[in-house]
This record gives structure tokens, sequence and C-alpha cells, in this order.
């Protein structure tokens, strides 16, 4: 790690990119993620890179999709709108079972929307979003100094296990500015055996496809994608817990919301309320283990989010509707306050 400096969340994704080994950046501007692709446009010609910003999102996806078959580290950046016109490209990069970084700084939406900061793309990241059975692995960053830690693991992810992971930040994350260590860069292997890098005269032909015109070879693929699913929420969920041990309010909450919610725990404390936090750091796969075992002490919940209620869902199925789950929620670009989380958590307390 290097020593702290001052930098933007959208920055720190760009910059830890570059540490990971990202030589090839294709996007297209969009508030509030516009500074990661302002940042690849500088930095990417300095260390030999490629910056290119398409000529709209459609494009820039399906350039990842090339990059990413030939076995080199790539990413791209976007905001709502422009991720669910990416989805189409990025169900064909997950039914190649390809490796790619794809970055969503959220904004509030349907539609246009508005330009502020919002959790309302939780269904689009961990249902899938695109057509067909398929995952991405889902990770939710808390701070700048996780936009840039999360960014370099989203690499090693999506190598290791060759499929596509979203970082899901909301705006807040992306516009914030904090003290950031940066990470080191780090030695990347490009050689893939399963790459489209030509012969060379001594293999065989490989082809990077997601086309399957037998059904029970799509049957088998779509199988054994998901057993490789299964072992990634085996072996890759990821959380926080604060205050849990003995919580008979469990707050449950990511991103901006979950520092939000920190402080309402910290007060409710204070007031005599045994009031917890569980912050998922992987959207997919959700922290069910730990949900469910706080369950066994809990006597209620409360999903924090910036959308409609969203993760709610998840929250109840992870407890398998055991307890009762409430919903504290801000939308349209707002954030909820402490307070208001407090509110809730008191609320919670007083009908359990």
């Amino acid at each position: 790690m290097t020593d702290k400096v001052l930098m933007k969340g959208n920055e720190a994704i760009a910059e830890a990119a570059i540490a990971a080994g990202c030589r090839h950046y294709f996007g297209y501007p969009i508030t509030p993620q516009t500074e990661v692709a302002a940042y690849m446009s500088k930095r990417m010609p300095k260390i030999g890179g490629t910056f290119l910003q398409a000529e709209s999102e459609i494009s820039a996806i399906n350039m990842v999709y090339g990059v990413a078959g030939a076995g080199f580290r790539v990413m791209t950046s976007s905001s709502s709108p422009g991720i669910s016109l990416k989805q189409e490209g990025i169900s064909y990069i997950a039914g190649a079972d390809l490796p790619a970084l794809i970055v969503n700084v959220q904004r509030g939406g349907p539609g246009l929307g508005g330009i502020q900061p919002s959790q309302s793309d939780y269904f689009q990241a961990t249902k899938g979003g695109g057509h067909g059975d398929y995952h991405l692995l889902v990770l939710a960053p808390a701070s700048v100094q996780e936009m840039a830690d999360l960014t370099v693991k989203a690499f090693d992810l999506a190598d290791k296990y060759r499929m596509p992971v979203m970082l899901l930040a909301d705006g807040t994350m992306g516009q914030m500015m904090e003290p950031v260590s940066l990470p080191e860069p780090s030695e990347v292997k490009t050689e893939k055996p399963w790459a489209v890098t030509g012969t060379k005269g001594v293999r065989k032909h490989n082809i990077i496809n997601s086309l399957y015109l037998n059904p029970e070879q799509l049957e088998k693929t779509n199988v054994e994608r998901f057993e490789k699913y299964k072992l990634i929420e085996e072996t890759e969920t990821a959380y926080e817990e604060f205050m849990t041990d003995d919580a008979e309010v469990v707050v449950v909450a990511f991103g901006i919301a979950a520092r939000v919610s920190k402080n309402a725990v910290r007060a409710a404390r204070e007031k005599g309320i045994k009031a917890g936090l569980i912050r998922p750091i992987t959207l997919w796969p959700f922290p069910k283990k730990p949900l469910l075992k706080a369950a066994e002490k809990a006597k209620a919940f409360i999903s924090v989010e910036l959308s409609m209620g969203q993760m709610i869902e998840d929250v109840e199925l992870a407890i398998k509707c055991s307890r009762p789950v409430y919903l504290c929620n801000r939308s349209g670009g707002m954030i909820p306050t402490p307070e208001q989380v407090l509110s809730a958590i008191e609320k919670a307390k007083g009908e359990n």
C-alpha cells in the first residue's frame, strides 16, 4: 500500500484498476461516474494502455467482451441507465465465461431519473439483469478505501472464476473524497489457456462463444456454471458485523446506507437498545448464514436502503421469514439520516 492520498471514490477505482493490471478501459460518460472515464483517459496513454470513449454503452461493453476473450484484464464503468444498455453484452460475457469488471456508480431512477445517489439497481445487479440464467459476483464498497480495495479484489475474483464481476457503488461513494492507501502494482499473468490469442502452431483453436444450438449442451453448461456459483456462495461471501453478538434489532445496510446505520446503531446502544449491524460486502452472494444466525437472538430486522425496498426481500429470505423485517428507506437520490434509522430501530424495538 502507498501513503494515503486524498481522492474521489471514482478516481480510486481507476487508479486501483491500473494497479491491478488493467490496461484496457472502454466507456461512455454519464453522471455520477464520469470521473472514472476522465481519469482513465489521462492515465492509460501514459502507461501503454488503451482508453476508448465508445460511441455508446452498447459498443463499450462489446469491446470489453473482445478484450476479455483475449485474456487481458479489462473494465468498463457507467451509471444506472448506461448499465441497462450494457445488459445484453453482460449476458454474453457471462455466457462465454469471461472475466471482466463492470462498475456501476448508481443514480436515481427509473428512466433518466436524477443524478443523485441511489441503490435502486440492486435487483438488476444481484438477479442477473440481462437474459438467461447467470449471476454476477457483486461487491458493494462503503468507503473510498474499499472502492480501491474491492476493485483489485474484483479483478482477482473475475480471473479466478472466469466470470464478470460488478462493483456496485452509490453516487455518494463515487463523488466523496477520503484519504486512501492505493494498492501497489501487481504482476498479472496474461497467459490464459482458454484465451483467443492465436494458436502459434502449438495448440488447437480456442473458441469464445455463448451460443449453444444443442439444448442438452446448453443445459449441461448452465448446470456446470451454477455448480461454480454454489462454490462461490460457500467460499467468497463477505460481510461486516457490528455489535451483533447480543443484538435484538439487526440493521442490514450496504454502501452509504451502512455508514449512516452504524451511527444509528451507536446512538441506539447509548439509549440502551441492543442494536447491531450486518453490512453485506458481497451483495451476490448474499450473506445468508450470518443473518440466519443473528435471527436466533434478534427480535426484528431493518433493511436500510436508498430505494423503494429491494434488498429487504433477500433479508426476509435469508432469515426464512422467522422475524419481522422493516424497511427504512429514502429514494430518488435522498439518503436516510442517522436519526431516521434510529427512529426505525426504536419503533422495531417497541413493537417486538
